[in-house]
């Protein structure tokens, strides 16, 4: 049976408590470190790709639509599928190919260090029955993603909210990254939350009826930039 079939269709109503979990799990205070990862951004600032909040929000609606936003979007439903269904072997195989799609050592440092910091940060505060526990082991690599979607099967969040809103978190992350390099202003900032609602929205309605044969990228400036990151003289960020 395949698992998508109803993806599109699932219902998304949620209850006080799940929307306060996914809210909690997906703020800024959570603390998975996100606010040390910049996705590559800096070195783009370096470089003079990304100087201003236009060629920011350019740079940002390339990777959601082309890039590791993309990857993670469609990743993340098919995750939340497995963990819902109970299916641990798919799911297993679904991070190892999150896992081996990062393009770079510090984008693979990026989506694992947050992975694991979460599951860290939930397992005392929000375990659920029956979790699916493909991080039973010291060293395992989970990613971000696919720790997030796991969460939210296992309390009964809805797929198409909770993958809207770590979309939300994923752009706004990088967002507060631009805005600390280039540096922009606040408002600016939010404004360019503001530009990227359609592009979250469009994203999350693909990603859910999207297979996992339709993964793949051409955002290859920003994967460039994570590379060039790891050589780069002065850093803020680890990525």
């Amino acid at each position: 049976m395949d698992m998508t079939m109803n993806i599109a269709t699932t219902d998304i109503r949620m209850d006080d408590a799940a929307l306060y979990r996914l809210m909690t799990w997906l703020s800024p205070g959570f603390p998975v470190g996100a606010y040390a990862y910049s996705h590559g951004i800096e070195w783009a600032v370096e470089d003079g790709a990304v100087r201003d909040r236009d060629t920011l929000g350019s740079w940002l609606e390339d990777i959601l639509h082309h890039g590791g936003g993309r990857s993670d979007a469609i990743l993340f439903q098919h995750a939340w599928t497995a963990a819902r269904a109970g299916d641990n072997d798919r799911l297993g195989d679904i991070n190892d190919l999150a896992v081996a799609l990062a393009p770079s050592r510090e984008r693979r440092v990026e989506t694992v260090s947050q992975g694991r910091a979460f599951l860290i940060a939930i397992a005392p505060t929000w375990p659920w029955d029956g979790a699916i526990d493909i991080a039973a082991h010291d060293g395992t690599d989970v990613t971000y993603p696919i720790a997030v979607a796991m969460a939210a099967a296992g309390h009964g969040v809805p797929v198409r909210p909770a993958l809207h809103a770590y979309l939300h978190a994923f752009a706004a992350n990088l967002i507060s990254a631009g805005v600390r390099l280039i540096p922009l202003g606040q408002t600016e900032g939010q404004q360019l939350l503001a530009r990227l609602e359609s592009t979250v929205h469009a994203l999350a309605n693909e990603a859910l009826a999207a297979d996992l044969d339709d993964l793949g990228g051409a955002a290859f400036l920003a994967d460039i930039a994570s590379m060039r990151h790891e050589t780069q003289y002065t850093r803020l960020f680890r990525s």
